[in-house]
């Protein structure tokens, strides 16, 4: 996609010497210590002072480069981006973590004690925020002008404890130490105002003001030669301290107005389900959406008066519907307050705005009721539906049945399981931007067919596929050192930023040389995990034995139920059987369950019943380990991910828009077990079928939302699979401790009995099957590695670098970058 230079960086003694010399300096200067009695959190601080002042430079070179070109931006809006810890990225990505590891161990400092220090941004808990994360990388790393937006979440997302087998959510105080990766910016503060009311003029008065204050965090290209901004927006109150309240003796009250801007970005997604929640909710999305626009507005008009060339000059991309309402406030924002006229203003708003669809679940669909809306944003509310009104009589020909034009409708007034019209941000995302994408093929082709088919009717060019990928430079090179180290010694180390040049490894799947040293190399990984567990489950694993890992978000379209059942047909199998004809395999599972979603919580509870009762059993010993490993995130990934040997992949056909977990699995050699869904599906295509084991039916014969299992059919399911039936009556009767009740699983059998939609029971049989063949293949160590060799061979495709280009080149219309920077 681009031409890249780059000058020769300094020698590694002169480097050494820099950068020893300023990492003792900022020591002293900043954290006050010196080096014998300093503590690994001293060294942190230093260490990030010390890359910091090299990456500010690099920073302002290329906001002077970009002010020169006057390209197109990008200003990327997302509700959550899981950057994961920045030091070790910036370290790699400016060529100095082995010289800062020399540094330390002069000093006996541990390298991975002083990374561990940094705590991990809680700034998101799905699969959009680790897209958002890598596409930023990437966008950094091939010098587009880029600009992310985001919150500054005081507690993100929660950590995640187990107490006796059940989750417990605590806050995330990843705040209460000093960051040293962020500026913020004082000067750059923007109105959000919200309530109030709109007179016959179409002001809007009266309302409640608060104010959103930038911080800024460089985020480094590989090889430093480009940096681009994260923008995260902290709330303030419009007056902080009521002195006159103080004075009468309201203390509390005297802070009301601090408490109640702070509550704005205090967690991620507040529940839902009270009403003050929900309110929350759409505040938080409006304060995203209007503090980054204005700032976009502010940053144009800076260059040129010219408000109507904003479309030229920027594109403002959002991830998921979450942000949606911008389109509303960017209309609002030209009409209001740039004195445009309302064709004019819809024209210059639909020309900015890009829009990545993600969910394919009813759940995951954003609407609001106009009821809210009108509170809350009562300017807003008209908008819509003013812009609802003028869209239908556009976009809805007389060709078009009635039925269609409601479904390509902004506000859907039927009545269905909404008791009062709603407005839908996916079609309002839809309707106001110049392209919109799918995340992987499969899911692309739901969006027409389920999703938005009366809209892609309407516009039957604006829906495209780019297919997700990842930053190999955190997910291969970095979390998984020695395999990169054996990767670039084969082959060089162009593969950074150019994953596609991994396909020169496809030949040496066939030499037994370098497939043992691919098994040695993930080894590495696997005896470190191995410690890990222990020291967090207590927990003895075999690290030569089959580690079967599925992390991913607890939910019941994720079907760890599924797995977990699988963990208990073959726990009865071994116990009653002979053991020996079983591989030994340990099943590893880690992710979160919505605090607001009872069943999910469950099922981390039966995770932990499960894995007590086979752990435990003398008659199993090491043929079966199962483990949940806490509070998932970017950092535990880093760990699980390099380690992994098969990857499960098991959403219900129909549900996974695509995933990144997946790839990221298959980059680090796992061999993946999944369903026909999602990007399962694209890896088939590239590593081929005897090297992936898909199981269950294809999306269109999975009848997603077809009707329960009638009490015949469970039946006769459980007569013909006595894996199944016992599993089954493992989980109903035999693993609740005996404080417990004996029935504290039975919700979770009666949703597998009485739902269809998941297709748990449906699907085991093939499941089971899926996990035997894997097995098999296991147990021929020289066939799996050679697999294993031709999925990290084959899966450079899935490189970040790759979507970023479709990105640039399909929906973002950007110009390549000349990163002719120099490295210093």
């Amino acid at each position: 996609m681009l031409t890249l230079s780059l000058a020769d960086t300094a020698d590694t003694a002169d480097a050494e010497t820099g950068l020893r010399q300023d990492l003792l300096r900022w020591l002293a200067s900043s954290v006050g210590k010196e080096p014998l009695t300093a503590t690994a959190h001293d060294w942190y601080l230093a260490m990030a002072q010390a890359l910091r002042e090299r990456m500010v430079s690099r920073w302002m070179r290329t906001i002077e480069r970009q002010h020169q070109r006057s390209d197109r931006r990008v200003y990327y809006l997302s509700m959550e981006i899981m950057t994961g810890r920045l030091l070790g990225s910036a370290l790699a990505s400016l060529g100095l973590d082995r010289t800062a590891r020399v540094i330390l161990d002069d000093y006996g400092v541990d390298m991975q004690a002083v990374m561990a220090c940094e705590p991990e941004a809680p700034l998101g808990d799905s699969g959009q925020g680790r897209l958002a994360a890598c596409l930023l990388d990437g966008m950094a790393s091939h010098g587009l002008p880029g600009f992310g937006y985001g919150l500054r979440y005081e507690y993100g997302a929660f950590r995640q404890q187990v107490v006796d087998g059940w989750q417990v959510e605590v806050p995330e105080s990843w705040l209460q130490h000093t960051n040293p990766w962020a500026f913020e910016r004082g000067e750059i503060v923007h109105p959000v105002s919200f309530y109030g009311q709109v007179d016959a003029a179409g002001r809007w008065t009266d309302g409640t003001r608060v104010w959103a204050l930038a911080h800024d965090t460089p985020l480094v290209g590989w090889k430093g030669r480009w940096i681009n901004t994260l923008r995260l927006w902290s709330a303030e109150p419009d007056a902080s301290f009521d002195l006159a309240a103080f004075n009468r003796g309201e203390h509390v009250a005297a802070m009301a107005g601090r408490e109640q801007a702070a509550a704005l970005t205090r967690v991620l997604y507040p529940a839902g389900e009270s009403d003050a929640g929900r309110e929350l909710r759409l505040m938080q999305q409006y304060f995203l959406a209007t503090a980054s626009l204005q700032d976009v507005l502010r940053r144009h008009l800076k260059r040129t008066d010219d408000v109507a060339g904003l479309p030229a000059k920027a594109t403002v991309h959002l991830n998921g519907s979450h942000s949606a309402i911008a389109v509303a406030e960017l209309q609002r924002l030209l009409v209001d307050h740039h004195g445009f006229d309302w064709d004019r203003a819809w024209d210059v708003t639909r020309q900015c705005f890009t829009y990545t669809a993600h969910s394919l679940l009813p759940e995951g669909q954003e609407r609001w009721p106009l009821a809210l809306l009108g509170r809350v944003l009562p300017r807003h509310r008209q908008i819509v539906e003013r812009l609802d009104g003028a869209l239908a009589a556009v976009a809805a020909p007389d060709t078009l049945a009635v039925s269609a034009a409601t479904g390509q409708a902004l506000i859907d007034r039927s009545t269905g399981s909404d008791p009062e019209p709603v407005l839908r941000l996916g079609h309002l995302a839809f309707h106001g931007s110049t392209r919109v994408n799918g995340v992987s093929e499969m899911q692309t082709r739901l969006l027409r067919t389920r999703i938005f088919p009366d809209l892609d009717r309407v516009y039957p060019d604006r829906l495209v596929a780019i297919t997700n990928g990842v930053t190999p430079r955190r997910w291969l090179d970095q979390c998984n050192r020695p395999l990169a180290r054996l990767i670039t010694e084969t082959i060089g180390d162009g593969w950074v930023d150019d994953l596609g040049r991994l396909s020169q490894l496809l030949p040496l799947s066939e030499d037994a040389g370098f497939r043992d040293a691919f098994a040695t190399a993930r080894q590495t990984a696997k005896d470190a995990l191995a410690d890990y567990i222990a020291r967090t489950t207590a927990v003895d694993v075999d690290p030569a034995a089959l580690f079967d890992v599925q992390i991913k978000p607890i939910h019941g379209h994720k079907r760890q139920l599924m797995n977990l059942l699988h963990a208990a047909a073959l726990y009865e199998a071994i116990r009653v059987g002979d053991g020996q004809h079983f591989a030994p395999r340990v099943k590893i599972l880690a992710g979160k369950a919505s605090p607001a979603d009872p069943f999910g919580g469950l099922i981390v509870k039966l995770a932990h019943a499960l894995a007590r009762r086979i752990n435990t059993d003398p008659a199993v010993g090491d043929r079966l380990k199962l483990v949940f490993l806490p509070d998932y995130g970017v950092t535990l990934a880093e760990r699980v991910i390099p380690a992994a040997d098969l990857s499960v992949q098991i959403s219900t056909p129909g549900t996974e828009s695509s995933g990144t977990g997946n790839m990221k699995l298959a980059l680090n050699g796992a061999l993946t077990l999944g369903s026909r869904d999602g990007a399962n599906l694209e890896i088939c295509d590239r590593v081929g079928d005897a090297s992936i084991f898909l199981f269950g039916p294809a999306v269109e014969d999975a009848d997603y939302d077809s009707a329960p299992l009638s009490p015949a059919a469970i039946a006769d399911l459980l007569a013909h699979d006595d894996a199944l039936r016992a599993a089954i009556g493992r989980v109903a009767y035999g693993l609740c401790a005996d404080d417990e009740p004996g029935d504290l699983f039975r919700p979770l059998i009666h949703q597998m009995l009485s739902a269809a939609t998941y297709r748990v029971l449906r699907d085991f049989a093939a499941f089971a099957d899926a996990q035997a063949r894997a097995e098999a293949l296991w147990r021929n160590p020289a066939s799996w590695w050679h697999h294993a060799v031709r999925n990290t061979a084959l899966t450079g495709w899935f490189s970040v670098d790759r979507a970023v280009a479709a990105y640039a080149a399909h929906s973002w219309h950007t110009g390549a970058a000349d990163l002719s920077i120099a490295a210093e």
